[in-house]
């Protein structure tokens, strides 16, 4: 029966959020359940993209991002994949009309990954995280705002603020993998070689405004969702808060993190105030 197939198919998506983010999939539990398994399925489907991109060396990475591609298309218009990632995520396209554009736009950065190393201009810096990031936000709010299209315009530009916060947080504490493992350097007008303070600082200047932008939305979003999202914005602002700490070179030599221990307190005090209305 096909119920099973599909029942399968967001297991799997499930599966690969809790095995790939630990931050991502405790966030993710604290949304409704009339609305988790379609986040399940958005970042289970960004995430074997990534994945394609940036792990699978000893592969033909272009020939799997092509047939990745294409399968989707195909799951998309027949609303069915042997795939079990793209079979669940077409089910969530479907679901809340999802438009093209979006997910167009993130393979388009993706695949920009294959062969793009450094992103000379504040232009493809700003394309990049678009694809990236922003339109992965502007999916997770269709499926937050389930489908209210008044609802999703007033919050697209903080949805979007919050994707790019999130990513260019990434990029600062990955630093040392995309440049050292895949030679790649994401932020503009800045030397990796060397990276100053004052560099460092502008950057952190830079998300911090993007996640003031966003908070504003996420005290809007609906109650199914806005624990779950709060959590994740809290952190990675409590991950960019160490990264501001910490010496330019050093974040060059290692790679930041915030201990599960200081996790599981912000994640009590995130209830909190959620349970007291305060966000």
């Amino acid at each position: 029966m096909k119920s099973i197939f599909d029942s399968v198919s967001r297991q799997c998506s499930q599966t690969v959020t809790n095995s790939y983010s630990t931050s991502f999939s405790v966030a993710t539990k604290l949304l409704a359940p009339s609305i988790r398994q379609d986040i399940y399925n958005i970042y289970g489907f960004v995430r074997f993209a990534d994945e394609i991109v940036d792990t699978f060396h000893d592969y033909d990475k272009e020939k799997l991002f092509n047939d990745f591609e294409i399968e989707m298309y195909k799951a998309i218009e027949n609303k069915i994949s042997l795939n079990p990632i793209l079979n669940a995520f077409q089910e969530t396209v479907h679901t809340y009309n999802i438009p093209a554009e979006l997910y167009e736009a993130f393979m388009k950065s993706m695949r920009m990954d294959l062969h793009k190393s450094t992103y000379l201009t504040t232009e493809e810096y700003e394309t990049y995280i678009y694809g990236s990031a922003d339109v992965v936000g502007l999916m997770c709010l269709k499926v937050f705002v389930k489908g209210d299209q008044e609802k999703y315009d007033e919050l697209k530009s903080d949805a979007m603020k919050l994707g790019s916060a999130f990513q260019k947080v990434n990029f600062l504490r990955d630093l040392k993998a995309d440049y050292e493992d895949l030679s790649r350097s994401y932020f503009p007008n800045t030397n990796l070689e060397q990276l100053d303070e004052a560099s460092k600082q502008k950057i952190i200047q830079e998300i911090e405004d993007d996640f003031a932008k966003a908070l504003r939305g996420i005290a809007k979003l609906p109650v199914e969702a806005k624990l779950g999202v709060y959590t994740a914005y809290v952190y990675f602002f409590k991950l960019l808060t160490k990264l501001k700490a910490v010496p330019s070179l050093e974040i060059r030599k290692k790679r930041i993190r915030v201990p599960n221990y200081e996790k599981a307190g912000l994640l009590a005090k995130c209830y909190v105030s959620y349970r007291l209305n305060l966000i």
